[in-house]
């Protein structure tokens, strides 16, 4: 009996060492301009993050050119912080994978690493250890996507570096048809996953009914090693007459808590615009969707997916390093999500 008790104690405390893991929590930098703010360096270090995930820019395809072309490139009004590593992050419109064949995704590979060089360059650092590529690619769009990440990987100034893609909901549960990227591993992206367009009082940021659907059953099975991001964002969602209108960059929680501008719609996050608001190109009769995500949905969140994960070393990253969004959440909570993986 007591032989049995030792075994099983000695299970235990392997089992437990083997889920041990160290998690490395990072920031998106999502802005066109880097500048080294004192509050948001502050943040970095308060949390140990040894990197900066740092938008360079968006690809798209220009109809008149017939090319992809940047996006809104990063500039860098002053250098990234000496302890902190960049780890660059391209966004490219799916839609570019339906206009261009493959020799043209090899020509779009070879300027992206170039690109990428210079901005790095100008960010103060001398190179970089990892690029991210972000793309919602489909069913329709996976070869050719997955081609360009063969021919970006091949590229001689990636030597040394690794590749990272990031990874969406659908991407994990529709795996057959998806496919999995040939990259060293993936960003989960648990934010942006509900109908943004459909009219509702539902919360399109972060929603766990959603996770539940396209995660439990397919995420421990997902082959390519994980690291997660999590939301911090909040935004306006503006529907005139019942369709969706745009994302409103003009309100803030200020202007829809003001009782002169918006009325909510009971305990929702519905709110009626009642009177005209040309600042923000609204008119009296909009419907606002005010989403924020609040510490308690990233606590759920954060549970259920070191539920699913398997155990190992990651990187949780926020979305992203702002301070007017840091605000809303405490240093304390922060570190409770961080330690439920």
């Amino acid at each position: 009996m007591r032989k049995i008790s030792i075994l099983a104690i000695s299970v235990f405390l392997l089992i437990g060492c083997k889920q041990k893991s160290v998690i490395h929590p990072n920031f998106y930098y999502w802005r066109t301009d880097y500048q080294n703010k004192k509050d948001e360096t502050a943040y970095l270090n308060q949390f140990k993050s040894k990197s900066l995930y740092v938008r360079i820019m968006d690809v798209d395809f220009n109809p008149d050119l017939q090319l992809p072309v940047p996006v809104s490139p990063i500039k860098f009004s002053d250098p990234l912080p000496k302890e902190t590593d960049i780890i660059p992050v391209v966004f490219i419109v799916n839609e570019v994978f339906n206009k261009i064949d493959t020799i043209q995704t090899a020509v779009m590979a070879d300027r992206i690493a170039k690109f990428v060089k210079a901005k790095v360059k100008q960010s103060g650092k001398p190179d970089y250890k990892e690029l991210q590529i972000d793309c919602d690619w489909t069913k329709g769009t996976r070869n050719r996507y997955f081609k360009f990440l063969e021919q970006l990987k091949a590229n001689p100034l990636l030597k040394g570096k690794s590749l990272s893609v990031t990874l969406r909901l659908h991407q994990v549960k529709n795996i057959v048809s998806s496919g999995v990227p040939p990259a060293e591993k993936a960003m989960l992206m648990c934010y942006n996953m509900g109908n943004l367009r459909k009219f509702g009082d539902q919360n399109s940021i972060l929603d766990q009914h959603e996770m539940d659907t396209y995660l439990k059953d397919y995420l421990p099975q997902y082959p390519l090693p994980l690291d997660v991001a999590l939301p911090l964002f909040e935004w306006a969602v503006v529907f005139r007459n019942g369709q969706y209108a745009g994302i409103s960059k003009r309100i803030s929680k200020a202007q829809i808590d003001d009782k002169r501008l918006f009325k909510q719609r009971g305990n929702s996050i519905l709110y009626d615009l009642q009177v005209d608001y040309p600042a923000a190109g609204l008119k009296q009769g909009d419907v606002v969707r005010w989403e924020h995500v609040s510490t308690e949905d990233l606590l759920a969140t954060s549970k259920f997916l070191s539920r699913y994960l398997a155990p190992r070393d990651r990187n949780l990253l926020f979305y992203h390093l702002d301070t007017d969004l840091l605000k809303h959440f405490t240093n304390e909570n922060l570190q409770k999500v961080i330690a439920n993986f």
